[in-house]
């Protein structure tokens, strides 16, 4: 059989059921397990049968029942630990990124370039400036805002983020 590029649509049940069945980092379990409170059988495991699916041939279906019955009752305890996971997890990667950030630090007296952003009139064309400047730090805010004047002494209109400014040597 020849594979081609317009076969995908045939492919696309076996990715889906890969994809639910995977374990994430970020929650620690699967997302079909997390939907449905029990894990997915695979199709080979009703051909071959894997021990999981013959303990649970083997019980009566009152069993069965009662089992399923207390899988359903504790799949919110697996969502909240799910949630657990998942922000431990965003604070794990929140601090590997916060290790390499270097904060820009400057003071009052300062001259800063500002960075140009996409959405102004000056970032039109292609080879316009990606910094704008040189201005003062006239003002520190908390939570890193500045405020920033021209070379002139006039005022800049909007308070600019700390992150968008970067030093400016002579």
């Amino acid at each position: 059989m020849t594979e081609v590029h317009r076969d995908w649509h045939e492919k696309l049940p076996y990715a889906l059921m890969a994809y639910r069945i995977t374990i994430r980092t970020s929650t620690g379990a699967t997302p079909y397990s997390l939907m449905y409170g029990m894990e997915a059988v695979l199709p080979a495991e009703i051909e071959i049968p894997s021990l999981r699916i013959l303990i649970e041939a083997l019980i009566e279906e009152a069993a069965w029942v009662r089992e399923r019955q207390e899988q359903l009752s504790l799949i919110d305890e697996k969502r909240l630990n799910a949630i657990c996971h998942g922000q431990c997890y965003q604070q794990r990667m929140a601090r590997v990124y916060n290790k390499k950030v270097k904060p820009r630090l400057s003071d009052v007296g300062d001259k800063v370039l500002k960075r140009v952003l996409p959405i102004q009139d000056e970032a039109k064309w292609k080879f316009a400036p990606n910094w704008q400047g040189p201005f003062v730090v006239k003002k520190m805010l908390s939570g890193g805002a500045l405020i920033l004047i021209e070379m002139d002494g006039q005022v800049f209109p909007q308070l600019i983020n700390a992150d968008m400014c970067k030093k400016f040597f002579i």
